[in-house]
């Protein structure tokens, strides 16, 4: 759509140019002859409207257009309009300077499989309750994803990751190392004790994304049961 100031200068360019009468003008380009003959006042504000935004904004970049407009008008004491302002604002392009936020992209791990042999994948999680007397107690499982068997259930009110990998010892003990172990980002799991011990026995520990408990479903739905 062409504004009217723009279809205003087209009409003096057609009747410059082919000589044409005003009204003739005005019918080409469908303005009134008030338009055609409008004088734009104030216009050398403009400038000065423009100066005043570039520096409010350059000066305090969190602000937007409200803060500079009554910054204007109450501070200032302009009494400029604020859809002129605002116009002067979005010329300027002052309304994108602001970038968006991006978003942190997380690697998102493989599909949830199923191993074809024992020590393949570990998954482990924590449950906890709390007793009568109001004191929260904490369980360590761990299953064998391959055929589900729960390999230990440690019980206690503190589990750091120093028990974690006194747990995960024990088990390898009597039955063998896992290839890897899948895990939530607890503090306990994510601690740089268990990761430093998992690199020294060669055990991969696969992170599910943080929120997605669905991940890990083996230990989940083994949660599920314990639980009831």
């Amino acid at each position: 759509m062409v504004k009217p100031a723009r279809r205003r200068e087209l009409a003096h360019r057609v009747k410059d140019k082919y000589c044409v009468s005003i009204r003739v003008a005005c019918d080409v380009l469908s303005i009134s002859a008030t338009c055609y003959t409008y004088q734009a006042r104030l216009s050398d504000d403009n400038d000065e409207i423009a100066d005043w935004l570039l520096r409010l904004t350059t000066a305090n970049k969190r602000w937007g257009f409200g803060l500079c407009f009554l910054f204007l008008r109450n501070i200032k004491g302009f009494k400029w309009n604020h859809k002129r302002v605002y116009r002067i604002y979005r010329e300027l392009e002052l309304n994108l300077r602001i970038k968006p936020r991006k978003r942190i992209k997380r690697n998102k791990p493989e599909a949830l499989s199923v191993p074809s042999k024992i020590n393949q994948v570990w998954s482990m999680d924590f449950m906890s309750d709390s007793l009568k007397d109001g004191r929260s107690l904490r369980t360590f499982n761990v299953i064998d994803d391959y055929n589900r068997e729960c390999l230990a259930i440690d019980v206690d009110f503190s589990l750091p990751a120093q028990r974690v990998i006194r747990s995960l010892k024990q088990i390898i003990e009597w039955r063998g190392k896992p290839a890897a172990v899948r895990c939530d980002n607890g503090p306990e799991y994510i601690s740089q004790e268990l990761v430093n011990w998992a690199t020294e026995e060669h055990i991969n520990l696969l992170y599910i994304q943080p929120g997605k408990p669905t991940q890990n479903a083996y230990i989940e739905r083994f949660n599920r049961t314990a639980r009831q």
